[in-house]
């Protein structure tokens, strides 16, 4: 979820339909939104419409990412109705009033084959203020039920990336450590942040925000951060790309997040595209259906 707060609602009807430009220098691949909350209302209310762009725009899986426990079974649910949509599950750190999951529930409720990682978990520091020792230790029961499912993470840092570094190397997430790693969703800190989580086996995951004029830190971080252990997504509804920014993102808009990236590193799209499908599947240990 969201580098924005999922009880805000800033979203307008009447989303335009997209098209990739005929401009794109794309020849063939297909695009994965490696997080998103298509289960979230306002984006459940528009199933067929959503699942029909992605397939339009050459969006052939996307993994839709738990937040809270009592809304995982409809996370579950789209996962088991749909062949190329996967789930996690996991409590996100923004939520206080919710139930705290334990290591064993996390564990138990991983046991099926479309749930593919632990997560959203991680430290945000920017909305919560006083003892957010709670949310450390949230932290580290996610840390402890990736370990035992050799599920990867799916961590969330706002604010927080020195606790959350500290804790990924505490608890062992990290594959030098004996871990399975992850990725880091939604990716907004700086170089050594990314090279830090990179170094414990992360992939780096990049959303609608590197599209954004104002991103230009994020966007040098983009440009180093090499493609074998690079991810793409949406977080929708949240975060859409330029030419969309302000609308309720979807899926099919990940091809957006690519062209961008395949513009600023100097690459093909078809290259964006296909290595970031491979991190996909390799990290999430998924066929290809």
């Amino acid at each position: 979820m969201p580098c924005i707060s999922r009880r805000v609602r800033p979203f307008t009807n009447g989303v335009a339909r997209i098209a990739l430009p005929a401009a794109w220098p794309y020849n063939g691949g297909m695009f994965i939104d490696s997080h998103c909350h298509i289960n979230f209302p306002e984006l459940a209310a528009r199933m067929p419409e959503i699942l029909a762009k992605m397939a339009e725009n050459k969006v052939t899986h996307a993994l839709c990412v738990s937040v809270d426990l009592p809304d995982f079974p409809q996370v579950l649910a789209l996962a088991e109705q749909h062949p190329h949509i996967f789930a996690s599950v996991g409590v996100h750190p923004d939520y206080e009033d919710t139930p705290e999951p334990t290591v064993q529930q996390l564990v138990e409720l991983a046991n099926h084959p479309k749930i593919v990682a632990i997560g959203e978990t991680g430290l945000d520091y920017y909305r919560l203020e006083g003892d957010l020792e709670w949310q450390r230790e949230r932290f580290r029961v996610h840390i402890r039920a990736s370990r035992e499912t050799r599920k990867p993470l799916i961590i969330h840092t706002r604010a927080a990336s020195e606790d959350t570094i500290r804790l990924m190397k505490e608890e062992g997430a990290g594959t030098d450590a004996g871990g399975v790693a992850g990725v880091m969703h939604c990716f907004t800190e700086s170089l050594a942040v990314a090279e830090a989580a990179m170094a414990q086996g992360f992939y780096i995951s990049f959303s609608g925000i590197v599209t954004f004029k104002s991103a230009k830190d994020l966007q040098a971080v983009a440009q180093a951060v090499p493609l074998e252990r690079m991810l793409i997504e949406t977080d929708s509804p949240y975060l859409a790309p330029v030419p969309f920014r302000g609308r309720m993102n979807e899926p099919g808009y990940v091809a957006h997040v690519a062209e961008y990236i395949a513009t600023l590193k100097g690459v093909s799209l078809r290259e964006v595209a296909d290595r970031t499908s491979e991190n996909f599947f390799k990290l999430f240990n998924t066929a290809r259906s």
